[in-house]
């Protein structure tokens, strides 16, 4: 065989490869929320390894907004199998760009639950309407602000079958109550060690918990602080946010078995 030939055949091979790649990468969507337009991100699994209405998962952002970080935790869970869709809190365009921006909008949302909920309900609407998700098997996961977005959702008895909170604030100006007959089941992963949320908070979270008798678990991390899966944080704990490896890698595997069980009960 001739060289050229040799370089054409890999050549070839390595577009195809790239093409399955980006064909795997997702689709940005515009869904709206009343006046406002939200631009969301959608992966989808490899139709030719999984077929028919898939399990969907949502994830809520981080404080600056959507992004890179909530598009690949997405694309992950496509290559399992299921339907992700990183949703969009603030708004078309609205992505802080610095640390005061970022808590000026995200506060919008933590001192208004209305809205909070209505903004995360929309999204959980909107998917609804998407070809091949299983609309019977929906969960709902988030990070750092989304982390406390998807518990909103579960305290406003959202129809979906759980969420998870990655280093998310716990507390809430709207608590469940006893009679508020949450079904959701709720799955928390908190770094010990998380300047920003207070034993006080996370205890009075415990306590909410039992009151409104929800099926809830919650996973502390030895050494992790705020913001403990997104290597963006630095890894300088001493900031009060930085990456952690191990709990990083734990969390993703404990969501992964949580979801799996929930999903097929």
């Amino acid at each position: 065989m001739s060289m050229k030939i040799l370089s054409l055949i890999l050549i070839t091979f390595y577009s195809l490869v790239t093409h399955i790649s980006y064909a795997h990468a997702g689709l940005d969507v515009i869904y709206r929320h009343g006046d406002i337009a939200l631009e969301g991100y959608i992966a989808k699994p490899d139709a030719n390894k999984y077929s028919g209405v898939r399990p969907t998962i949502l994830i809520a952002h981080q404080w600056k907004g959507l992004g890179g970080y909530e598009k690949k935790r997405a694309d992950m869970l496509a290559d399992l199998g299921y339907i992700a869709f990183a949703i969009d809190v603030y708004g078309q365009n609205t992505r802080p760009d610095t640390q005061g921006k970022a808590k000026a909008e995200s506060s919008k949302y933590k001192d208004n639950p209305e809205l909070a909920r209505g903004r995360m309900m929309t999204a959980l609407n909107f998917i609804k309407t998407v070809d091949d998700v299983d609309i019977n098997n929906i969960a709902a996961i988030g990070y750092c602000f989304g982390g406390t977005m998807v518990l909103e959702m579960a305290r406003a008895g959202a129809d979906i079958d759980a969420v998870v909170s990655f280093h998310g604030g716990l507390a809430t100006q709207s608590s469940a109550q006893a009679d508020d007959n949450i079904l959701t089941s709720i799955q928390i992963h908190h770094g010990a060690a998380d300047p920003y949320v207070s034993d006080i908070e996370v205890s009075a979270f415990k306590q909410e918990m039992v009151t409104a008798k929800t099926d809830w678990h919650f996973i502390s991390y030895a050494n992790a602080v705020h913001a403990f899966t997104e290597k963006e944080a630095g890894n300088d704990p001493s900031k009060g946010a930085a990456y952690n490896q191990k709990a990083d890698e734990r969390s993703w595997s404990y969501t992964l078995d949580f979801l799996k069980m929930t999903f097929a009960q």
